[in-house]
């Protein structure tokens, strides 16, 4: 009497898994032409993904520069956030840009912290990993990588992540009085892909974490104040608002979700710690 052949069951399924191995169960059914993706649990303790998650937090450290640089601006008038745009706090000269006349002694300042937001982004979607955002650092939860749109999502996070962080690293490095082009086009890289980060990575993690929905709210924000922009051509009574509400959604979101893997890994960290001090 010859074996019954034992075929995989159903990939789609994350009962098939435990423990890493698949599960054998008897049939009759032809073998299947592929191999099918095997699910895996992610590395919640890593420290390349701990890394990621405080390097994407210290975008925060913006506000402070933004604050230190509006409070040693030397223009003829004070600076206003609601009339003043953000990159004049990065211009390197003193006088008339585009009909403003501005003057920002910490200029370098400002620049630095453009320099290290996008680092910190781009860090971030290099460190932190497509089934770790897939599963917002749940300790245990199984992802089958390149399968389905949530997976397809988690890396256009990364994706996007990376651009904005090289968007506005561009600012940084180009300031807006430096008579090139690249200023306005790291800025726009930086608005529309780091709010597209935020509205993919919220619609991920709805069901993951409560702050799903406060990183979506970011993302819609951002994106709204962008479309208004474009269609008014910064032609309104408080353009620096404007600019804001484009602008700091983004980071507080992208500083939210670091915040939330962060905890997440921080937590696990100490467990397995904990585990292995009484093993």
């Amino acid at each position: 009497m010859s074996a019954v052949p034992a075929w995989p069951v159903r990939p789609d399924t994350d009962t098939s898994i435990q423990g890493g191995s698949p599960y054998y169960a008897l049939g009759m059914r032809s073998a299947p032409t592929s191999a099918p993706a095997v699910a895996y649990i992610p590395d919640t303790a890593s420290t390349r993904q701990y890394i990621g998650a405080w390097s994407v937090l210290s975008v925060l450290q913006y506000f402070v520069a933004e604050a230190a640089v509006i409070g040693a601006w030397a223009g003829p008038q004070r600076y206003d956030r609601r009339t003043g745009y953000i990159s004049d706090l990065g211009a390197v000269h003193c006088g008339i840009y585009d009909g403003r006349d501005i003057c920002s002694p910490l200029h370098w300042l400002m620049n630095a912290s453009f320099v290290v937001q996008g680092l910190g982004m781009l860090l971030g979607a290099l460190l932190l990993g497509s089934g770790l955002l897939r599963v917002a650092a749940r300790k245990g939860a199984r992802v089958r990588p390149g399968r389905g749109r949530h997976w397809m999502a988690a890396v256009g996070v990364r994706v996007l992540t990376g651009t904005a962080g090289a968007g506005t690293t561009i600012v940084g490095l180009v300031p807006e009085d430096a008579g090139s082009g690249w200023h306005f086009t790291g800025a726009l890289m930086y608005f529309i892909a780091g709010a597209l980060a935020l509205v993919l990575l919220g619609a991920l993690w709805l069901r993951q974490t409560p702050l799903g929905w406060f990183v979506l709210v970011c993302g819609l924000a951002s994106l709204a104040a962008l479309v208004t922009g474009g269609l008014t051509g910064m032609d309104v009574p408080e353009p620096g608002t404007l600019e804001r509400l484009m602008g700091y959604p983004v980071t507080v979101g992208v500083a939210a979700a670091g915040l939330v893997i962060a905890q997440r890994l921080h937590r696990h960290r100490k467990d397995e710690r904990t585990a292995a001090a009484r093993a």
